[in-house]
């Protein structure tokens, strides 16, 4: 046992000096379970999400609610979903592809956790037709237990404001509505078997997942742009060592994030020291370059647009060295 907790160690620390290096500091500050805890502004619920002002949901406080408990689950039948397992009020219920089921453990803690509140166990009772002994429940690091679904912890998301909303569908590429089994909802999947490929008419902030190449713009010169050949940001108040966002909640509408992409999938001109995944404190993951997040924006409705560039004097398109692209020094 004593050989086996050092080899962790070793591994962890292998990993730490790794990410420390391609940033080029001395010091991290990537938490446990890979949730990074330096947002300059931390993700905040909206003050009105149809709980209620007085329910913890939507606080600025600066700490996560009160688990809200679940009552008699129902299930929600979308054309496009399938089957979505709701709370008593309507609202959908989440799971986290970076959570576990077996056995059952939460990863999403902290301003994560502002973001999706979690599901209180306790008094949930399982949908009409649905097996109740999928129904469970696990303890979170604060000692408050969290309800599960064949070992999935449950969640809501801070922006769906009324029920039927389905606004973190795709989330990041990791939170999903849940199927009444715990399964990732899907049409045509009966419980929800299969994994979710698409968006929902409610959509989540969900950015282009593969590739990045670069192309010659006849203004900015050599600029990097994603798999659809739009345009790729970076924001000024963004901050590449500790890796932190101050675009957050309505921020991302405009400025969506560049998910995940593939280090072989990208042109050979772009940096690749520095190319790695920044996890967000609202749960979801973000490329970056030299360690600098990087968005698309929305104002860029084809391919070749750069509407985003300069805007508000903090937003600019990216070189392959990640640098910003015409911002004054």
């Amino acid at each position: 046992m004593k050989t086996w907790r050092s080899a962790s160690l070793a591994v962890t620390a292998v990993a730490v000096m790794t990410l420390t290096a391609a940033c080029g500091q001395e010091n991290g500050t990537q938490s446990p379970n890979g949730q990074n805890v330096g947002a300059a502004n931390p993700a905040q619920q909206p003050a009105e999400n149809g709980y209620g002002t007085d329910s913890g949901y939507g606080s600025d406080t600066g700490a996560a609610a009160k688990p809200k408990a679940a009552g008699q689950l129902a299930v929600w039948d979308s054309k496009k979903l399938g089957k979505v397992l709701t709370d008593s009020a309507g609202f959908t219920l989440y799971r986290f592809d970076k959570d576990t089921a077996n056995p059952p453990k939460s990863n999403c803690e902290g301003d994560c956790a502002k973001t999706w509140p979690v599901v209180a166990a306790g008094d949930a009772k399982a949908a009409p037709g649905t097996d109740a002994t999928l129904l469970g429940e696990v303890t979170r690091a604060d000692g408050s237990k969290q309800l599960t679904v064949d070992g999935w912890p449950m969640y809501r998301y801070a922006k769906d404001t009324k029920p039927g909303d389905a606004n973190g569908q795709g989330v990041g590429g990791t939170w999903f509505a849940s199927a009444p089994d715990g399964k990732k909802a899907a049409p045509g999947a009966g419980g929800g078997g299969a994994d979710y490929e698409g968006g929902e008419e409610a959509g989540g902030e969900e950015a282009d997942a593969a590739g990045l190449s670069v192309r010659k713009d006849p203004k900015l010169g050599e600029i990097v742009v994603d798999a659809n050949g739009m345009t790729v940001y970076r924001f000024k108040k963004d901050s590449a060592w500790p890796m932190k966002t101050a675009c957050t909640g309505a921020c991302l509408e405009k400025w969506p994030v560049v998910e995940p992409v593939d280090k072989n999938s990208i042109d050979g001109a772009i940096l690749k020291k520095g190319f790695v995944t920044f996890d967000r404190p609202d749960g979801i993951e973000q490329q970056t370059i030299d360690c600098w997040p990087i968005y698309t924006f929305s104002g860029d409705t084809k391919p070749g647009d750069t509407n985003g560039q300069g805007v508000g004097g903090t937003w600019y398109a990216v070189s392959p060295q990640g640098k910003l692209v015409g911002a004054s020094k």
